[in-house]
C-alpha cells in the first residue's frame, strides 16, 4: 500500500512539474472561473428579479431569449475553433504539408476546411429549434428566414477572421490561442447570451456596445423571434460586415506570413 501511494506521488510530482512550465493554463483557468461565476451571478440576478425581467423584448419569454443565445454561440464557437481543429487534424494525419503545397489558393483551403463544421453547426441548431418548437412552444412561426440567413452569413464573415488568426497562432506556437477563450468568456457576459446587457453595470454596458457579438445577437433575436426584416436590422448587419471586411483580409495576410515563416524555419509539421 505504501509503495502504491509512493508511486502515485511520483506521478503527481511529474505532472506538476510539467504543468508548472506552462503558467498560462493556470491563469486562463482562473479567468475562465471568473467569467463563469459572473455569468451565473447575472443569470441568477435576472431570473430572481421581476423588475429586471422587464428588460426582455416585449412578448419574448426567457426560454426563447436564452435559447437563441445558446444556439448562436454554437456558431461563434465554430467560427473561432474550426480553423484550429482542421489545422491540428491535418498535421496529426500527415496531410498538412501536401495540402499547403498544392495549387489551391489559401482562401479556398481555409474556406473548404470550414465548410463542413459550419454545416454541422447549422444542423445542430436546426435540431435545437425543431425540438424546442415541437415540444416547448418556441415561437418559430414569427421568424423572418431571409433575415436570419443574412445575420448568420454576416456573423460568419465577421468572426471567421478571429478563427484564422487563431490558426496562425497555432502554426507559429504549436499551441491553441488563449485569446479565443477570452473572447468567448467576455462575450458570454457582455454579449447578451443569457440575459439582456441592460442589466449590467454601466461600465460593462460600454464594453457590450463595443462588442460585435452584442449586435449580432440583437439582430438574430429580432429576425428569429420578432420577424424583423433586413431594413430593421440593417445597422447591425452593416457593422458586422464592416468588422469582417477589415479583420478577414488582415487575418489572411497574417496566416500567409505565419505559413511562410514555418516553411522557412522547417517547423510546419512540428507539433
Amino acid at each position: 500500500m505504501m509503495q502504491f501511494l509512493h508511486d502515485l506521488l511520483l506521478f503527481f510530482r511529474r505532472d506538476l512539474r510539467i504543468a508548472s512550465t506552462y503558467r498560462s493554463p493556470f491563469i486562463l483557468e482562473a479567468v475562465e472561473a471568473l467569467f463563469g461565476a459572473a455569468t451565473f451571478y447575472y443569470v441568477a440576478r435576472f431570473v430572481d428579479s421581476p423588475a429586471l425581467r422587464e428588460a426582455l423584448p416585449q412578448g419574448t419569454t426567457y426560454f426563447a431569449y436564452s435559447l437563441v443565445g445558446v444556439v448562436f454561440f454554437d456558431y461563434l464557437n465554430a467560427a473561432l475553433e474550426t480553423f484550429d481543429r482542421s489545422l491540428q487534424e491535418a498535421r496529426d494525419s500527415g496531410t498538412l504539408e501536401p495540402l499547403l503545397v498544392t495549387q489551391v489558393s489559401l482562401p479556398v483551403i481555409l474556406a473548404g476546411s470550414a465548410f463542413y463544421p459550419f454545416a454541422a453547426s447549422t444542423l445542430r441548431i436546426a435540431v435545437y429549434l425543431g425540438w424546442s418548437t415541437a415540444l416547448f412552444d418556441f415561437p418559430l412561426r414569427a421568424a423572418n428566414w431571409f433575415a436570419v440567413i443574412a445575420v448568420l452569413a454576416a456573423t460568419l464573415v465577421a468572426f471567421s477572421g478571429l478563427g484564422v488568426l487563431s490558426a496562425a497562432y497555432l502554426l507559429l506556437f504549436k499551441r491553441g490561442n488563449p485569446a479565443k477563450w477570452f473572447i468567448l468568456g467576455v462575450s458570454s457576459i457582455v454579449g447578451g447570451m443569457l440575459f439582456p446587457v441592460g442589466i449590467l453595470p454601466p461600465w460593462l454596458q460600454v464594453v457590450a456596445r463595443l462588442n460585435p457579438v452584442t449586435y449580432a445577437l440583437d439582430a438574430m433575436r429580432g429576425a428569429l423571434l420578432d420577424g424583423a426584416g433586413i431594413l430593421s436590422i440593417g445597422g447591425s448587419l452593416l457593422l458586422l460586415l464592416a468588422f469582417g471586411a477589415v479583420l478577414l483580409p488582415c487575418s489572411m495576410l497574417i496566416f500567409a506570413w505565419a505559413l511562410r515563416r514555418t516553411k522557412v524555419t522547417g517547423t510546419l509539421t512540428h507539433s
